[in-house]
């Protein structure tokens, strides 16, 4: 939540002027992601590592602004496990706002459909479907790549809910 609270900060102090010079970045991308995982239900929660990949598109709204809309999609898994039940692999895909706050840092918020897996020692598993809300932000470090921070939660069916911290590393083309 405090992250959720700096970003809303970050939007709300953002010079005007500094705005008028500073273009959201635009354009098709690609991420590896890694990070700390928390799936659970009410009284059943595991920590564990969160890694995968992510690719999206963005579409600045207008030349030079620095707003932009687009779409994420994303495929990970997990290492959280407890008494015979671990989490599995996690689709998602949704929508996304980017501002960006200087021309090498934007900050966006996100949110979407995600379908989760849990799998059960000897049981199979069960698909899981939910919604995902998120916010995070990115610094470029050369031209296209960048580094980032994002902090997502998802809720699922039968009270399933997942948190997760994830840093990023990713291009665009």
């Amino acid at each position: 939540m405090t992250f959720f609270a700096a970003t809303a900060a970050a939007l709300a102090f953002a010079s005007p002027a500094m705005a008028q010079d500073t273009a959201a970045p635009s354009g098709f991308r690609v991420e590896g992601l890694v990070g700390y995982d928390r799936p659970g239900t009410d009284g059943f929660h595991e920590s564990g590592v969160l890694f995968g990949i992510g690719a999206g598109y963005d579409l600045a709204v207008g030349a030079g602004h620095p707003v932009a809309i687009g779409v994420d999609v994303e495929a990970t898994d997990s290492t959280a496990s407890k008494d015979g039940v671990s989490a599995g692999r996690d689709l998602y895909a949704g929508g996304r706002f980017t501002f960006a706050v200087s021309p090498k840092a934007n900050v966006y918020v996100k949110g979407g459909y995600t379908n989760a897996r849990l799998k059960e020692s000897g049981f199979g598993g069960v698909n899981l479907d939910g919604v995902r809300l998120g916010a995070g932000g990115q610094i470029l470090v050369s031209n296209k790549a960048y580094v980032g921070a994002e902090y997502r939660y998802s809720n699922y069916e039968l009270g399933v809910d997942r948190h997760q911290v994830a840093l990023t590393v990713g291009t665009r083309f």
